[in-house]
């Protein structure tokens, strides 16, 4: 006599379970999509505008006329970058949130990143009269972590330093070593804030100033990448202040 046959149904958990994860997966492929949507519809018509509004400024093609019309092409040509800027940071956040970033970690002699990133701080460093000083620690030290976005790290920690110290002041970069890796340490000597404010610091969108006295005019997004940017190469990223003493941050990553 023949047995009958019976059908094996999964635990309503593990089905629960598979189908979030078909859910999470798609979620993940619609995210990918967006973002290559939206890399080239806005970053497209934002290099025409800052390309034509350069050729315009720059007088390729003969005078202008009056003044003013090559002023007001620098102004959109500077909003232009500006509002890239701004674009590439949203998508870089949504790329490391996402997952979706890919770090090639080699060993990189910090020497050579930091002379890459100070070239963009020198207009400001100079008429602002601010000190960048690097102690001798932080040289011949090779960090294992991706090439670009070490630099982005470093750059962003540099321009907020550089950004809130006081005329005349000094921004100090020094390497402290902690077993098998490296702390690269950068203060300010700048206001401060409150240590309650430090993590909100590290969010997305959130600035250490009110939004209609602060000195920076970015969306509060350096802080966040830079965050995001160490964990994705296996580091952290501290940050030490306190009203009226600057601030500190911390940046570890694996010795090279």
């Amino acid at each position: 006599m023949a047995q009958p046959a019976f059908k094996t149904i999964a635990p309503p958990a593990k089905k629960a379970q598979a189908q979030q994860t078909r859910r999470d997966a798609a979620f993940e492929e619609q995210k990918r999509s967006f973002l290559r949507m939206v890399s080239h519809e806005l970053r497209t018509p934002l290099n025409s505008i800052l390309g034509f509004s350069e050729i315009l400024a720059t007088e390729l093609y003969g005078p202008l006329g009056d003044p003013q019309y090559k002023e007001y092409a620098e102004i959109i040509r500077g909003s232009g970058a500006k509002l890239l800027k701004l674009v590439n940071q949203v998508l870089e956040i949504a790329r490391l949130e996402s997952g979706a970033a890919e770090m090639n970690a080699r060993a990189e002699p910090l020497e050579c990143v930091l002379e890459d990133v100070t070239g963009a701080l020198k207009e400001e460093l100079v008429t602002r009269d601010v000190a960048l000083s690097v102690d001798e620690s932080a040289e011949h030290v090779l960090i294992h972590a991706d090439p670009k976005a070490l630099r982005t790290v470093v750059g962003n920690l540099l321009q907020n330093a550089v950004t809130f110290s006081p005329d005349g002041g000094e921004v100090k970069v020094r390497v402290e070593r902690c077993g098998d890796s490296v702390e690269i340490v950068i203060e300010d000597q700048g206001e401060g804030v409150d240590p309650a404010d430090l993590p909100r610091l590290l969010k997305p969108f959130e600035q250490g100033e009110n939004a209609l006295t602060r000195r920076g005019h970015g969306a509060g997004l350096g802080l966040a990448i830079c965050d995001l940017n160490c964990q994705a190469m296996g580091g952290t990223l501290k940050l030490a202040s306190a009203v009226g003493q600057g601030m500190t941050a911390r940046v570890r990553l694996p010795a090279g």
